[in-house]
């Protein structure tokens, strides 16, 4: 272990936009006598002495805000407090806020001394694996970029408090712009992702207007939110039947337009942008479709992609995204395959995973809310298992009976085929009258999995509480709609969904948001508003249906556990027991986090099963 020294150190923390103080018995004190700011004591990782080599360890430390701390370091007398790295941050911020030439050499040569100078506990920060630690060079540089961040963001260029990380995360995205023309911005979802993309743009001085992405539920959002936390910029949306952009558009101005017309409308891909950005990027993990091609020939200064899921089901989608930021990071398809994703996926190779971590580390920036977001409220999961009832159970019974005695083909055949199934299972499970087409009235005993959704409804509602539901059916979306206001006593519940125009979308979120009266239940389509909403008036989310990829579904959840929630989350996932929707539940357990979804979803599984296994999970099982 490392001993105390008599005089503080102090380590750059770029993630926390402050200093970490450590090194003395007791810190505020000595950091009181030495005149610096007051801070928040913590345990932080850092790389320490130990004998003769060093160790990784949690150090006592304080650390403090990095603008306060370079304004008093900047003007601090008082030295015989700080050790050597202490006194080389001092340096640095006398010359950062304060540029001026010190003999004959301008402040580029200053802050290359600076870097010369920086013992190890300077910049003792340890990576994720923690294996290594930034060169003195590259956390000074870091050093300025935040420093410079931190002013232009103060001067009121974007209207918002940021948060440390958040703070960073425009940092390092100003950084990437200007050393390697793109980025790929992965923080997890509801960590203010689109804040810190309109910050880039707020505090840059463009010669180009920008161009924004997005799916086209998301234009709204855009639009407000640029409103919201950076008035002073020209907002553009190109949108519609009746769309159109003036022949100049003026530098730094945003456009804001959709996947589908950047895939058929030669407008976008024919002028030149500064940046463009590409929300829920995901858009573009297939690498052969209309979009991802499109997108690559955007004619853009540097491309920002914004994405929480950047791997859904395989590594080829990581290459895909790439191509479009920084093709030169990954290189040809052909020879990421041969250098990762084969040997990763065939041979579960660790050195061919850790490579490709430090490859693509420093082009993508990926924070997770356990990491940055503690000040979220508790998240609890729930898996509420159901029954079927006699309808249900007959019809269920008598769907895979009549499957696999038809048979299944093989090759391509024989997995549309078991999709087909797995889909009428789904919608038996789920109510009997979304699979036979009847017309729905509310009527009790017809699908256990509804009635149960009714009773957490009711208790969920007389708790004075609000609640979104998921499902990837519209039809489903519909019989919930109906029939949950029919209990309610109300109109019918609003349902978003895909096939509604944006406004009246944009218009639902509002008024779940906002309004006094409106009703206390949103029901929406997993794919259609699975991403992008703000819909943290929620404190209960219900799961009604599984999609088949857990990535999905934890980007749905996500629009409640966002900054901005300030309840404990409830999170109900419905499950009908006895089902192979038990199947989808084990699956999606093995299959949390970033690492274990690119082995990929469970309907591939499923259709690649012998008949005698399929049937070993599809048969109904009776547990109640």
């Amino acid at each position: 272990m490392h001993s105390p020294t008599s005089r503080l150190q102090a380590t750059y923390l770029p993630g926390e936009h402050g200093f970490a103080w450590w090194g003395v018995p007791d810190i505020a004190a000595t950091m009181a006598a030495a005149g610096l700011p007051a801070g928040r004591l913590t345990t932080t990782r850092l790389v320490v002495p130990d004998g003769d080599t060093v160790t990784v360890e949690d150090v006592e430390v304080c650390v403090t805000d990095l603008t306060t701390t370079a304004r008093c370091l900047s003007t601090l007398t008082r030295v015989r407090h700080l050790d050597d790295s202490a006194r080389a941050w001092r340096t640095a911020s006398r010359f950062a806020l304060r540029p001026r030439t010190r003999q004959g050499r301008d402040v580029d040569e200053v802050f290359a001394d600076v870097a010369d100078v920086l013992p190890p506990a300077g910049h003792a920060v340890p990576n994720d694996e923690e294996t290594a630690i930034p060169s003195a060079t590259s956390l000074v540089s870091a050093f300025r970029t935040d420093l410079d961040t931190a002013g232009r963001l103060r001067t009121g260029e974007v209207k918002a408090d940021l948060r440390p990380y958040q703070a960073h995360g425009v940092s390092w995205l100003r950084d990437r712009v200007r050393h390697d023309g793109g980025a790929v911005l992965a923080d997890d979802m509801g960590l203010g992702k689109t804040l810190q993309v309109i910050a880039l743009l707020a505090t840059r001085t463009a010669e180009r207007p920008h161009l924004v992405v997005c799916p086209t539920s998301l234009l709204g959002n855009w639009a407000r939110e640029i409103r919201r936390f950076a008035p002073q910029i020209t907002v553009l949306t190109y949108h519609g039947s009746n769309r159109s952009l003036p022949e100049e558009v003026p530098a730094g101005a945003v456009v804001l337009t959709s996947y589908p017309l950047l895939r058929s409308d030669d407008v976008l891909t024919t002028r030149a942008w500064d940046i463009t950005v590409f929300d829920e990027a995901q858009q573009l993990k297939n690498p052969s479709s209309q979009v991802t091609r499109a997108a690559v020939d955007v004619g853009a200064t540097a491309r920002i992609l914004m994405t929480g899921t950047p791997v859904e089901n395989s590594l080829e989608e990581l290459w895909s995204l790439f191509s479009v930021a920084v093709p030169q990071v990954l290189g040809t398809r052909a020879r990421f395959r041969t250098r990762f994703a084969t040997p990763i996926r065939q041979r579960q190779s660790r050195t061919a995973a850790a490579r490709l971590s430090d490859t693509i580390a420093p082009y993508m920036l990926r924070r997770t809310k356990d990491e940055v977001a503690l000040e979220l409220p508790e998240r609890l999961d729930s898996t509420v298992v159901c029954g079927l009832t006699q309808a249900q159970r007959t019809l269920y019974r008598d769907a895979v009976t009549a499957a696999f005695t038809t048979g299944f083909h093989t090759g391509a055949g024989r997995s549309g085929q078991i999709l087909t199934l797995l889909t009428s299972l789904k919608q038996i499970c789920n109510h009997p009258d979304q699979f036979t087409g009847r017309e729905t009235t509310r009527e009790t005993g017809r699908s256990a999995k509804f009635d149960r959704v009714a009773e957490m409804v009711d208790e969920i509602t007389a708790a004075g509480e609000y609640t979104l539901i998921f499902t990837q059916y519209r039809t489903m979306g519909e019989i919930l709609a109906t029939g949950l206001a029919e209990q309610l006593g109300c109109d019918p519940l609003p349902f978003l969904h895909g096939g509604l125009p944006a406004t009246e979308r944009d218009e639902m979120v509002r008024r779940f948001q906002e309004d006094e009266d409106a009703p206390p239940v949103l029901i929406l389509s997993l794919r259609a508003a699975g991403f992008g909403l703000n819909l943290t008036r929620a404190s209960h989310v219900i799961h009604y249906d599984r999609w088949w990829n857990p990535a999905v579904e934890e980007q749905a959840t996500a629009r409640a556990h966002r900054i901005g929630q300030k309840n404990r989350l409830s999170v109900h996932t419905l499950v009908v027991g006895g089902t192979f929707e038990d199947y989808i539940e084990k699956m999606h357990r093995a299959k949390k986090g970033l690492a274990d979804a690119v082995t990929g979803d469970d309907s591939a599984e499923l259709t690649s099963m012998s008949d005698e296994e399929l049937r070993d999970v599809l048969e109904l099982r009776e547990v109640f």
